[in-house]
């Protein structure tokens, strides 16, 4: 495992884009919201987002410590939407934990602030950046909320809100916009998406054969950042969007500035579209 961690922050460190932005561009993630989750194919880590779901990321840190998802596995995966995981339906393990409410959005303070990226979105008034992660927010109704932008992980549930427990669900495709304000976000990879990606599909096409549970992608185990031996431990920096210069950078891409647009779009920036960059040191 630590042969891996130390291929995976040569290559990073060595990328040049991202070795010349300026120190005051990241903001350093605490390794107590980092979640690293080894699957066959390689390490994912997410960052929790307790801001926005603390009773889920408190449940979702609780179970992993218990060493709940270890050996579990992936088993709904349909391609261009989620990949799902948890232990079997109706088993002991199962049953022993108890529904949460949803936590499916936040009532803002009054001096509440994030970095717009779109006005009038298809699904929110307005779509933007807070503590890197894609929000949407109604200042008429002092809510906001995460967006089922590709790559967060969200509690499954059933249609009852409030039903979810422990099985969990990334987002592998295009974004599903239509789960917001439904179901609750609490985190999102930021790290490893391409290990998500390689997740074995479980769901086929009309007339193939179903696919073997015996094939199913395992998750060898889950751990908090934090409670790894410390040379296994390392630190990731993700772009800071809650300041002026991730503003201009967005401000940019919703103008396409740039002779390569030699037919100018509308000024239209599609949240799930704006990318943050990650870093390790």
């Amino acid at each position: 495992m630590l042969k891996t961690i130390l291929t995976l922050i040569t290559l990073l460190t060595l990328t040049p884009c991202i070795a010349a932005e300026s120190s005051d561009n990241w903001r350093k993630v605490s390794s107590e919201n980092i979640v690293v989750i080894a699957l066959p194919q390689g390490n994912v880590f997410l960052e929790l987002a307790p801001t926005f779901a603390p009773k889920h990321v408190a449940r979702f840190k609780q179970l992993v410590r218990d060493g709940f998802y270890d050996n579990e596995h992936f088993y709904r995966v349909i391609d261009g939407f989620v990949a799902q995981a948890g232990p079997k339906d109706g088993s002991a393990k199962d049953k022993k934990v108890p529904p949460l409410l949803i936590e499916e959005e936040i009532i803002t303070p009054e001096n509440w602030s994030f970095t717009l990226v779109q006005n009038k979105d298809m699904f929110a008034p307005q779509t933007g950046f807070k503590q890197g992660f894609s929000v949407g927010y109604s200042a008429k109704e002092n809510k906001a909320w995460l967006l089922h932008c590709p790559g967060v992980i969200a509690m499954a549930r059933e249609s009852a809100p409030n039903t979810g427990t422990s099985h969990f669900y990334i987002t592998i495709g295009q974004a599903t916009r239509y789960l917001d304000r439904i179901m609750t976000i609490f985190g999102r990879v930021i790290l490893g998406m391409e290990h998500v990606q390689a997740i074995k599909r479980t769901a086929v096409s009309e007339g193939q054969p179903e696919v073997d549970s015996a094939q199913y992608t395992q998750i060898k185990s889950v751990n908090i950042m934090a409670d790894l031996p410390k040379e296994e431990q390392f630190t990731i920096l993700v772009e800071n969007t809650d300041n002026a210069l991730y503003a201009k950078k967005i401000t940019q891409k919703r103008l396409r500035d740039n002779p390569f647009f030699y037919k100018k779009q509308p000024p239209i920036l599609d949240i799930c579209q704006s990318t943050i960059k990650t870093k390790v040191m």
